[in-house]
């Protein structure tokens, strides 16, 4: 599968959690939501800038090409630093919502450049067969992340009194 296609799909999953955490009112729920979300994004942006990203830094070779690589790289470094202030461990509170909804617009707008700047310039510097390649990468990448992913304990189960 085409990688353009990989992150696009992963760009939607994204943004759809975004899209629901806008709707959550501050507490708990959100909280387990903005945990998803951090971990969808960290590892969505790991993967893409070792595989994607790299080889469009060393490929593109005029000074506009580059500026859009080091841009997108430069909105990651911004998603990263408010994906932190989610991290931090403090209530659920309407400033940590405010964080998160900072944090989707951030997204949202890296995407749609992304998409149109970033995706034009790779169907120039990189083959269809290499997209294919980077693709087959990316999923082996994810499954290798998502597996050593710690998993919550399950919740034991409640028993009826009797």
């Amino acid at each position: 599968m085409d990688i353009l296609d990989v992150i696009k799909k992963e760009h939607r999953q994204a943004a759809s959690m975004l899209d629901q955490a806008q709707k959550c009112e501050p507490g708990e729920q959100l909280v387990e939501l903005a945990k998803r979300i951090e971990y969808a994004l960290s590892t969505h942006v790991q993967i893409e800038e070792r595989l994607f990203y790299s080889r469009l830094r060393k490929d593109a070779t005029e000074e506009e090409q580059l500026v859009d690589v080091y841009e997108a790289y430069t909105e990651h470094n911004v998603a990263a630093h408010l994906i932190e202030l989610l991290k931090s461990g403090r209530k659920p509170d309407e400033k940590f919502k405010a964080e998160l909804q900072v944090l989707g617009e951030s997204v949202k707008h890296h995407i749609q450049e992304e998409e149109s700047t970033v995706f034009s310039l790779a169907r120039k510097l990189i083959s269809q067969d290499e997209r294919n390649d980077l693709g087959e990468k990316w999923a082996k990448a994810r499954q290798r992340l998502d597996a050593a992913k710690p998993r919550k304990p399950a919740k034991p189960a409640k028993r009826k009194a009797g």
